[in-house]
């Protein structure tokens, strides 16, 4: 079976990888200019410092994980609502997220990420 590119395919794959924990082949989807953007917080440019953005992430929790409530897909873009989980054995913070992904070529070009920061930070320092 081949590896499905389309950009509906590679996002699935992206965030079907997180629970593996591996920060450089998550990196390993973007393109090298590639743009993070959580919205509540300053973009993050270039996939070197995307994988290094999500390494930080890793140490925050044991495992995270997406669950994928719905897709919606119109050419290049594919959006994304999902439940983030970081998961430790102090606490598991459980995040609603919109998410907007680009994909070219088969690489992820641009994610950005909207959801209440507030509600993480909260829930990280309970």
């Amino acid at each position: 079976m081949s590896e499905d590119n389309s950009p509906a395919g590679v996002v699935a794959r992206f965030i079907s990888a997180w629970p593996e924990g591996d920060a450089a082949a998550l990196a390993s989807f973007f393109t090298d200019d590639a743009v993070y953007h959580n919205i509540p917080m300053e973009p993050i440019v270039g996939r070197e410092a995307i994988g290094a953005t999500f390494a930080a992430f890793m140490g925050m929790a044991e495992r995270i994980e997406f669950e994928t409530l719905h897709t919606a897909v119109e050419g290049s873009i594919v959006m994304t609502e999902r439940i983030d989980r970081f998961i430790s054995p102090a606490r598991t913070v459980t995040l609603p997220v919109m998410g907007t992904f680009e994909v070219v070529d088969g690489k992820i070009r641009a994610w950005r990420d909207y959801f209440d920061l507030a509600q993480f930070t909260t829930q990280m320092s309970a």
